[in-house]
Parts: structure tokens; sequence; C-alpha cells
């Protein structure tokens, strides 16, 4: 069911009004355009918000699941589970009406938790929807038709390990390779490369158990690379033939997770896990890597991928689960801890027009500018009054957030 706030009507007709100039940069993927939180340069957020918080365009019930959605033009790209089917839908980012659906039974339970929907947001890539569900089903989508192209089941393929939740690493697509961190016990397929169009096994690569983390896009001279982070290393990888250029550790065995994703900044990738591994910064190359600095005091965050601004880190540092959670900013170069909020509230991060939005656990999400000793905050309202784990998606002016049972979209563009 698809309710539309008593502003959804006047904000279409708003931005329609504006014509195609108005509309910002999409949010295709896990952590945006460039899987690092940043939002496109175009994308531009209000000031302020209203005492009660940023107005509803639309709200719609959804099934279970910690997958936030994608965003692309008028497209979202909803990943859940109703009853006994893990759902791929295609809704409009105008109404929240829904244009197709695509579904597949599951019989998933996690082995901590109470979560049984897919943790991956989906990934567009062109025409093509990407989707890793949480019992380790991989399958591929027609966006315009909403036809199955094609489907892999990772457990009984490679002898895949669904991990503690269940599987979470989101696909990469990098030209027509999909880049998938499969864990298999078999046929070497720690980290698998999959043919976009046909979902032909390219190659396979390392024994490496999977993780939470998603693996990123990354340039070396001018040639298209995959930074991943495993169950316990960090590897840059090529996704043509899935040649290993270097590894480096970063994990421990025990009852731990990596769920931040790296931050490839040029020749540096800055990693982050909670569990008492904390954080590195590495300078690579063709041929190798060279820790910069590496802390576990200063920075140890579970999920929450760091944003990188004018060579400051900002972050919440800690746990979802053992609280308590701080926002913090360090140096870059250093690692050197610049200043702290203590119990801000964990949560997940977005940067766009200058300003942050923070997306917490707890429902609420405050609006700010990050300043020289804190964040100073703009607005903030409670959104949700339960759990909300899902990764948060920020496209055209309308921020998109979910929990286990709903789905809503908010204006934050100016001139609310």
């Amino acid at each position: 069911m698809v309710r539309l706030g008593t502003l959804c009507w006047g904000v279409i007709f708003t931005l329609l009004g504006l014509g195609s100039s108005a509309l910002a940069g999409d949010w295709p993927q896990i952590l945006g355009p460039n899987r690092n939180g940043i939002a496109s340069a175009d994308e531009k957020l209000a000031d302020e918000w209203p005492s009660g918080g940023p107005p509803v365009i639309w709200e719609k019930n959804v099934g279970s699941g910690y997958a936030g959605v994608a965003v692309e033009g008028d497209d979202v790209i909803l990943f859940h589970r109703v009853k006994r089917n893990e759902v791929v839908e295609l809704l409009s980012a105008e109404t929240g009406e829904s244009k197709w659906k695509v579904e597949w039974p599951t019989d998933f339970y996690p082995q901590v938790g109470g979560g049984d929907g897919p943790l991956c947001v989906p990934v567009i890539a062109g025409n093509r929807i990407v989707a890793f569900g949480a019992e380790g089903v991989l399958t591929c989508i027609d966006r315009i038709s909403g036809k199955q192209l094609w489907q892999v089941d990772t457990q009984s393929e490679f002898g895949a390990r669904e991990g503690y939740f269940g599987f979470g690493s989101t696909p990469l697509v990098i030209g027509e390779r999909v880049i998938v961190n499969v864990g298999g016990s078999k046929e070497n397929a720690g980290v698998v490369g999959f043919d976009l169009e046909s979902g032909e096994v390219l190659w396979s690569r390392t024994e490496e158990p999977a993780s939470y983390s998603a693996p990123v896009e990354c340039s070396i001279s001018g040639m298209p690379h995959v930074m991943i982070i495993t169950r316990y290393k960090c590897m840059l990888m090529d996704p043509e033939n899935g040649y290993l250029r270097f590894q480096f550790p970063f994990g421990q065995r025990g009852p731990t997770v990596n769920g931040a994703s790296p931050v490839v900044l040029g020749d540096h990738v800055l990693v982050t896990s909670s569990y008492g591994i904390g954080s590195k910064y590495v300078k690579f190359d063709f041929f190798g890597s060279k820790e910069v600095w590496e802390t576990e005091r200063t920075m140890a965050s579970q999920y929450c991928t760091p944003i990188v601004i004018d060579e400051k880190i900002y972050v919440i540092d800690g746990r979802d689960d053992v609280p308590p959670a701080d926002l913090k900013c360090l140096e870059l170069k250093t690692g050197k801890l610049v200043w702290s909020e203590p119990n801000f509230g964990y949560g997940t991060l977005i940067h766009a027009d200058g300003k942050f939005l923070a997306c917490l656990v707890s429902g609420e999400v405050l609006l700010g500018r990050m300043e020289d000793t804190r964040m100073k905050v703009l607005s903030r309202a409670r959104l949700f009054r339960s759990t909300m784990r899902a990764l948060p998606a920020l496209s055209n002016g309308r921020l998109y957030l979910r929990d286990q049972s709903t789905l809503k979209c908010y204006s934050v563009a100016p001139g609310l």
C-alpha cells in the first residue's frame, strides 16, 4: 500500500515545473554514485527543515530486509522479503507505485539476529539490475521489462557460506563484469567474476571467506581495478581476469565481521572495522602496498563507511550493538583525532551540498555542517520510531529511508 504525503503533489509539480535541469544525481548502488557516501556535485539540500522534519512525499508498506534502495531517474529498486519469497520491485520515484516485481522462494533464517530479509543494496547497471540475496542467490533482471535474465545459487554452485547474518557483500559491476565476494569453499571461489549478460562464470580466485563489505572500483594508471575487503584481507584485483595485485591482512577469526567498504583515495586506501581490528591507511601501486598509519583506538567502525572531505575523515565510530558510538573527525594523513562528539548514536553518513546527513539506527536523522570542533546541527527529526539499519539513499532531492515494514520518501531539496 502506498500513501502519498500531504505535500506530495506540490513537490512533484514543483520539480516538473523546474525542468530536467533541476534534477540532481542518481544513487544507483550502495553508498551512492562512487560507493563512498558522497552524492553527485549537483545534489542540493535544504539548509533547514520544518519543525516536524522534512515532508513525506510518499510511503509504502514493504517486507523485511536491511537492503537500502537504489535509484536512477524515476526508477527506485526495492529488494525485500515478502513471506517466503525474496522480491525485487521497481517503484516510481515520484509516487512509490510499483511498476513490476520479480520473486523467488527462500527459506533463509540467520544464525545471529532475527532479520530474515536481504542485506545487499541492489545494483543498477544500465538496463540491468543485479541483486544478491541473503541465501546467496545472485539474480540479474532486465530493468525495462522486469524479466529475470539469469540466476546463480552460489551456495550449491561454489559451496558458499552464508555467515552470521546471511550473505551481505553487495556485488560490483565494472563494464560487463559482475564481481562478487562469494566466499566459496570450492572451485577457489572466494571472489568470482560473472558475465553481466549471461551469468557465465568468467573467473574465480582465492579461498577467502566473504565479508559484509562492498567492493569498490578504483584505477591504477587508468586501468580499472577492484578493491575488496574479504573476511580476513584487503585485496586489489583485476576485474578482467581476477589477477591479484596485492593483499594485506585485515580482519581476524572469531565472532567478527568486516562491514564498512574500503575508501580509495587516489593511490591510497582507508579501511576500518570494529571488534578490536581498527583502521589502516595504506599506499599502494601495481606491485604492492605500504602502511601509512594504523589505529584501533581512534577509529574502529562496525559498518559506517568513513567519508573523506578536504583531507578530513568523518565517521560514526563504534558499534550498533554495543554503545556508545561517537561522531569523529580525524586527519587523513596521520589518523590523529581532531574532535569527537561522544554518545552521538550509531548510523551512517551521507555528504551532499557541503552538508552531512546522519541517519541513525534509532530512527533519528540529522542535517548539519562539519566545523573545526563539531558538527553544527541545522535540523534534526525522528523519522522512524523503530530500528533503521538499512542504508539510506539520496537522489534528486529525495531521501529514501526504510525499516522492516515501511519505505519512506522525503523531500530534502531546497525550497521546502
